[in-house]
C-alpha cells in the first residue's frame, strides 16, 4: 500500500519577487550576505539605526497629514491635534496651490480648499500658524511643484515671528521627480524643477542649515504601483539626481546630505516592510559614503518619515482599516523610522475627521505607553528569515538602481515616461490579481460580508463659502500691499530665473512683499514653460 503522498507546500513570492522560504536557517543568512552589513545601531553601516539608544532615547515624532478649507480652520485642527498630543505637523495644500494657482484662478473653481488648505500669500501661512510654536512643533509641508515658493513663505512667516531661520527645523518634500511619476503635482519641466530643488538645497544649506529642503518621497511611486524594493530603490536614484546637482553648484556632500530626508510608505507583508527599511539604511550608508565620499555619520543616514499608506486601506469594511492601521504602525516602529505619520481609517473616504485623525494618534501613543515598542532597538535583529530578507532586500533594490542607471539614469527615464509607464503596469496588473482574489484583500476579495452595512464613515463636506472668503482675502491683500515693490520683486524673480540665478533670494523678497503663489508662479512660467506630459504606451 503506498503511503499518502504530502500535499505541496505552495510556492511563496512576496511582491518585491522575492521568494519566501517555509523556513529560514543560519545557513540562509550566510547564503544570502552574511552579518557584515549589520553592524551596531548609531554606527555605519546604520542597519539597526541610525542612533544608538533609538527610541529609549527618544520616541517617534508623531504626525498626521492635515489641512483643509482657509488657514484659519486649518490652524484650529494643527491646534486640536497638538492638544491631544501629536508632536509633529504635516501640512496638506489645496490642489490649486500644489499647482500654483492663485484662489481667483478661473482654473481653481471648485477645488479651492477641497482636500488641503489653500494658501495665496504670506498672509495665509501667518494665520495658519497663528501660535503655534515652531520651536517646539517642527513643520513638515507636503508640497512639491510649488515647493521652492511654499518653503520661501515658511521662512518669511518665521523671520516675521522673530525665529531665526539659522535654527529653525522643519521639512519640506519638494521631491519633483517622483511627482512626475506618481502624483502629477507639476508646474515646470523636467530640468528647470530639478533645479528649483538645487535652488532650494543651496539656499537652505548656507541660510537656514537646520531645515530640510527636500524628503525624497518612495511613498507616492509605491502608491503609483512601485513594489517594496521598487520604492526605495527609485527613491535613491532620485535622491542622488539631488545630491549630483547640489555637487555641481559646488556644495560639498557633507555640507547638504545631512539634511536630505525620505518620506516612504506601509502596506503589505509585515516582515517584507521591515527589512525593506532595514535593508535601506544600509545601502543609502554606503552610496553615500562609497559613492560620494561622505565623511560625517549625519550625511549617511536615512533619515524618514514613515508609516501607513491611505493605498493600502479599503471602501470595503472601513473599520477593518482600524486594525490595518495599528499594523502599519507596528511596521513603522519597527523598521526604526524617526518620525511616523499613521494615516486614519476613513481616508480611503474623505478627509479625516477630528474623531479619526485622533484614533490614528492614539494608536501611535499606545505602541509607545503600552507595547514596550521603545524599549529596545531593532527587536527583530538577528532573526534568521529577518536578516537572510534584509540581505536580498538590499541586492535587490541594487539591480533595480543598476537597471536605472543602464538606461540613462532616473531624470532622463522620467522625462521620457519609463518609469511611469513600469509603475503603472504594474498597478493595473495587480488591480487584477485583487480582481481575480489571487492577491488575498480582506473585505475585498476574501472574508466579504454576504450583505454590506452602511459605512459608519462621516464625508467632510465641501464648503463654498471658503472660497469666498480665500477669493476676498487675496482681493483685500492687493489691494493693501505696495504694488510698486510687488512689481519689483517679480521683475527680479524673472531676471533671476532668465538667468540662471538661485531664485530663492528673488521669491524670498516676493514674498515678503505679499506676492502671491499665482504671480510668482506665472514669472517662473514665463521663463521655464509648462511641462507636457508624455504618453508611452
Amino acid at each position: 500500500m503506498n503511503a499518502p503522498q504530502k500535499p505541496e507546500l505552495k510556492k511563496v513570492i512576496n511582491e518585491s519577487g522575492i521568494e519566501v522560504k517555509p523556513l529560514y536557517t543560519s545557513a540562509d543568512v550566510e547564503a544570502s550576505g552574511g552579518m557584515a552589513m549589520v553592524g551596531e545601531p548609531g554606527a555605519y553601516p546604520f542597519t539597526r539605526g541610525i542612533h544608538r539608544e533609538m527610541y529609549r532615547k527618544q520616541p517617534w515624532t508623531m504626525r498626521q497629514y492635515a489641512g483643509f478649507g482657509n488657514p484659519a480652520d486649518t490652524n484650529q485642527r494643527f491646534k486640536y491635534l497638538i492638544a491631544n498630543g501629536q508632536t509633529g505637523l504635516n501640512v496638506a495644500f489645496d490642489l490649486p496651490t500644489q499647482i500654483g494657482l492663485d484662489s481667483d484662478d478661473p482654473l481653481a473653481e471648485g477645488e479651492i480648499g477641497r482636500v488641503g488648505m489653500s494658501i495665496d500669500t504670506l498672509r495665509d501661512f501667518e494665520i495658519a500658524f497663528d501660535g503655534i510654536d515652531l520651536k517646539k512643533i517642527t513643520v513638515s509641508l507636503t508640497i512639491n511643484g510649488a515647493a521652492a515658493i511654499l518653503i520661501a513663505m515658511y521662512l518669511a512667516m518665521a523671520e516675521k515671528r522673530g525665529y531665526d531661520i539659522k535654527e529653525l527645523r522643519g521639512t519640506a518634500q519638494n521631491d519633483i521627480l517622483k511627482e512626475f511619476i506618481g502624483r502629477g503635482t507639476w508646474i515646470f519641466p523636467v530640468e528647470p524643477s530639478i533645479r528649483l530643488v538645487g535652488d532650494t538645497i543651496e539656499y537652505c544649506a548656507k541660510e537656514a542649515p537646520k531645515y530640510t529642503p527636500v524628503s525624497v518621497c518612495g511613498y507616492h511611486i509605491r502608491e503609483s504601483g512601485a513594489t517594496p524594493a521598487q520604492e526605495m530603490a527609485y527613491a535613491f536614484c532620485i535622491a542622488k539626481a539631488y545630491a549630483d546637482d547640489a555637487i555641481k553648484r559646488g556644495l560639498p556632500v557633507d555640507e547638504f546630505a545631512g539634511r536630505l530626508s525620505y518620506n516612504f510608505n506601509i502596506f503589505g507583508n509585515i516582515f517584507e516592510q521591515v527589512c525593506k527599511f532595514r535593508a535601506g539604511r544600509s545601502l543609502w550608508a554606503k552610496i553615500m559614503k562609497e559613492q560620494y565620499g561622505a565623511e560625517k555619520p549625519g550625511s549617511m543616514w536615512l533619515r524618514m518619515i514613515a508609516a501607513g499608506g491611505g493605498g493600502g486601506l479599503t471602501f470595503e469594511q472601513p473599520e477593518v482599516n482600524i486594525v490595518r492601521g495599528a499594523y502599519y504602525a507596528l511596521i513603522s516602529a519597527l523598521s526604526g523610522t524617526q518620525t511616523m505619520a499613521l494615516c486614519s481609517y476613513d481616508e480611503a473616504y474623505t478627509i479625516p475627521t477630528e474623531y479619526s485623525a485622533r484614533l490614528s494618534l492614539r494608536t501611535m501613543q499606545l505602541l509607545i505607553a503600552e507595547m514596550g515598542l521603545t524599549e529596545t532597538v531593532d527587536p527583530l535583529a538577528g532573526s534568521f528569515y529577518v536578516e537572510t530578507m534584509t540581505n536580498e532586500m538590499r541586492a535587490k533594490m541594487e539591480e533595480i538602481m543598476a537597471e536605472v542607471d543602464a538606461q540613462g539614469g532616473i531624470v532622463k527615464m522620467v522625462a521620457e515616461g519609463t518609469i511611469q509607464a513600469k509603475v503603472s503596469a504594474q498597478a493595473y496588473g495587480m488591480q487584477r490579481k485583487i480582481d481575480s482574489g489571487e492577491f488575498p484583500k480582506v473585505g475585498v476579495n476574501c472574508y466579504k460580508n454576504e450583505q454590506e452595512e452602511d459605512h459608519p464613515v462621516e464625508f467632510h463636506p465641501y464648503n463654498e463659502d471658503d472660497a469666498r472668503v480665500q477669493i476676498e482675502s487675496l482681493t483685500r491683500i492687493r489691494a493693501e500691499r505696495d504694488n510698486t515693490a510687488v512689481d519689483a520683486a517679480l521683475a527680479r524673480l524673472r531676471a533671476d530665473a532668465a538667468a540662471g540665478t538661485n531664485v530663492m533670494p528673488a521669491l524670498m523678497a516676493a514674498v515678503k512683499a505679499y506676492a502671491s503663489v499665482g504671480e510668482m508662479t506665472k514669472e517662473l512660467v514665463s521663463v521655464f514653460g509648462r511641462y507636457q506630459e508624455p504618453i508611452k504606451f
